[in-house]
Formats: structure tokens, sequence, C-alpha cells
């Protein structure tokens, strides 16, 4: 067994990946409205830009897979090859459209295949804006704090939004830019302070650095498991993802950021009916960072072999083990195709998946620490602390719910030496 020191504990959140894009097309109002429903704690709208420089919610400024541009003859002549961030794409590109184009085009399941009931809302929903997004969000908070003023209640949190700006070294290259037209939407709608729920994130290094120098909002840089940063490779430096991921890159990461957005397996990985923890989470929380881990989906077709339930790739799966384990594994957050399944899966984890706490306490505050715990309705053994003579060690089994209440409960002058949890 080996310990891990105890952070504040909070409650890890569910991010909405591009809405409830497992039920729905991802990246419209819909999807977003379905999602805070089902209890998100933050949505997250991917961002690109138009010609005429508005921000507009898609997964990649190529659009052929989610949008009937395709079907509509007037835009034929649009279709072109291009290279983005060192890959040749060839289809419709935002940049090439205005607003208003757009405005003329409707969303459609990016994975037909996989997501046929999604795929029969094709032509339903049109491609929003990035300022409808927050007005939606806006609006929902609203109600859900009317709802709890007349039912007596105290007002919910509020919903976050955690925007990724897409291709920002392509974008200035051609005269396009994120930072400014997404800040001042933020303001104007009330995301100006750390405490915010919000955070921006971006696959890149130098625009998340220059937005550091404008902005006290959270900032995340996502990482995978192959490849670099793109300004990284125009730049000429030659670091991978994976040497951020060393402790020194770490530290770098956390000198301009305050999480980072690994890949899934970079955290957890399924081998042979075992679960592997790589440490990365842990190491992260060291550093002071976040880990908001990507993505969590239901279907057989996005999980490891050991949790698949078929050969059928758009069945599901058992995303619910997928989730314990990366939650075990001490990540702050995770996104997620199908929001419900994740949220429930989230509190069943937070209220009842106990953990071994130690906490050793000095021997003349033993009495206290006991009429603390008996106080929350914990249960405890005690034992003589193998290290520090006389001291007293209160072996918890106890839910990452009732951690910070424990925690904040003791007086400091109780402990004897730093709580921890055995892993």
């Amino acid at each position: 067994m080996t310990a891990s020191p105890v952070h504040a504990a909070e409650r890890p959140f569910v991010i909405a990946h591009r809405g409830a894009s497992g039920y729905v097309p991802e990246h419209t109002l819909a999807g977003y409205f379905i999602a805070i429903q089902q209890g998100a704690d933050y949505v997250e709208p991917d961002l690109v830009i138009t010609r005429d420089g508005a921000l507009v919610v898609r997964h990649e400024n190529e659009i052929s897979g989610t949008t009937d541009v395709a079907a509509h003859p007037e835009f034929a002549g649009r279709r072109t090859t291009k290279s983005i961030d060192g890959q040749s794409v060839t289809g419709w590109f935002t940049e090439d459209f205005t607003l208003a184009e757009l405005r003329t085009l409707r969303a459609r399941e990016r994975l037909p295949q996989l997501r046929s009931a999604s795929a029969k809302y094709d032509g339903a929903f049109r491609i929003p804006t990035f300022e409808e997004v927050l007005e939606l969000v806006a609006a929902a908070d609203a109600q859900r704090a009317a709802q709890a003023r007349v039912a007596g209640r105290p007002p919910p949190a509020r919903i976050g939004i955690y925007p990724e700006t897409k291709h920002p070294s392509y974008f200035a290259r051609a005269d396009l830019y994120f930072d400014d037209r997404m800040l001042e939407a933020l303001e104007r709608h009330g995301y100006r302070h750390r405490s915010d729920p919000i955070f921006l994130q971006s696959f890149e290094v130098a625009n998340l650095k220059a937005l550091r120098k404008r902005t006290d909002l959270p900032l995340v840089q996502l990482v995978e498991p192959t490849g670099q940063p793109f300004d990284f490779t125009l730049a000429g430096d030659k670091r991978s993802y994976l040497d951020l991921m060393s402790d020194e890159g770490l530290a770098e990461i956390a000198s301009y950021a305050d999480a980072i957005g690994p890949h899934k397996w970079m955290v957890v990985q399924f081998k042979d009916g075992e679960v592997i923890d790589t440490g990365l989470a842990i190491r992260a929380r060291v550093a002071g960072l976040g880990v908001h881990v990507w993505t969590l989906r239901a279907e057989n077709e996005f999980l490891p072999p050991d949790l698949r339930s078929s050969g059928d790739p758009s069945a599901r799966g058992d995303m619910g083990k997928e989730i314990y384990a990366l939650l075990d594994a001490h990540i702050s957050g995770f996104f997620s195709d199908q929001p419900d399944v994740a949220v429930a899966t989230r509190d069943a984890w937070w209220t009842t998946r106990l953990k071994p706490l130690g906490i050793v306490a000095r021997k003349e505050k033993a009495a206290d620490l006991r009429a603390i715990a008996q106080g929350l309705n914990l249960s405890f053994q005690e034992s003589e602390d193998p290290e520090i003579p006389g001291a007293v060690r209160f072996a918890f089994s106890i839910s990452e719910r009732d951690i910070p209440r424990l925690l904040s409960a003791i007086p400091s002058d109780v402990f004897a030496k730093r709580a921890y949890i055995d892993r």
C-alpha cells in the first residue's frame, strides 16, 4: 500500500461533451438543453470562426460531416482542400462562409452508423453561435433559480461553460482570432472571475499563455497520447504532449494553466481484467493542476475490450466501470457524450464508494477526533501509530463526499501528521 496526500476534496464534475451528443446531433441548442436537464455541471462548445469573424459552434472548421452543406448546390464551388494543422483535409470550411450563409445549413449526426437514433434528427437543428449557447445557459440558470425560489430552496449552482478554441494558429494565419470576441461574450454573460463556472481549453500552448496575460479565468491544457501542440510544430519545438506530462512539463503547465485535459487512457488503462492507474492524475494534482479527462462514451466502439458488452460497436458496454476507475484515480472532472449516465455514475461513486482514510491524531487529542467522527456517524478503528510514539491512528472507511466533511471539522492541532488515503 502506498499513501497519497488528501487534497481538499470536491465532487468531480461532469462536462457534457458537445452537448448530449450521445442522443442528438452534437453542438446543437437542443443537445445543450438536454444535457442541462440531465444534470451536467458544464456544457462544452467547440468554437470555430466564420469569414466575417463570428464564433460558431462546431467540432471542426470542416463541416461536411456535421451539416448538410453537401446537399446545397449553391455552395458546391466552396468545396476545397486545405492543410489543417499539417493534415490535408477536403471539404467545406467555416472560414469560407459568412454567418448568414451558415444559417442556411442544418446539423446532422456525425456518427450515423453508431448513433442511428440521433441521426433521425438530421436536419432538425441549425448551427448555433457561441452567443446563442451562452444565452441558452443563462436562460436555464434563470429558470432553475426561479423554480428554487418557488420551492423555498436556495438557488442551485450556475451551469458551467467550457469552450475550446479550435486550431488557433491556423485561424490566426487567416487573420481570424478568437480571444477578443470570446472574452467579450463571456464578460457580457457574467463569466469574469476565477470563481465563475468557466474553463477555457486548447490543444495549443501559446494561445493559452497569451490568454493568461489577458484574463484570470481558468485555463486547461488539452493533451493527447501522440503528437505535439501544433504551435510547437510551427516554432520548431520538438517536445511532444507526452513530454509535457513529465514532472517538469506539468510544472510548466501549472505556470499558465489550471488543469490538464488528457485522453482517458493516459490516466487509466484496462488490460486482462485489471485496472492500471498510470499515476498521471496524482502527479498532476500534486503539481497543483486539475485533471479533466476526455471522453467517456457508452458505446462498445469507444470502450476498452474488457468493458464491451458484445461485438456490436453501437451497443452500450460498461462505461460506468470506466468512470469509477478514473474517479478512483483522482481525476477532478470528465467529459461524456451521455451526461445522464455520467451524472448518475458520478453521484453513486461520490456517495457510496468507500475509501480507506487514515488520520493520525495526537494522543491527547484522540478523544476530540473520536467525538467528531461519532457526531458525523462515521465508523472507524483505532490503533497505535507505528511511526509516531504515543500517537493514535484512526482508520476510516469513508465516501468521497464525507472526506471534506470530516477534514473540515477537525481542528489543526489534532493532527500528528497529514491525513492520507491508502491506495
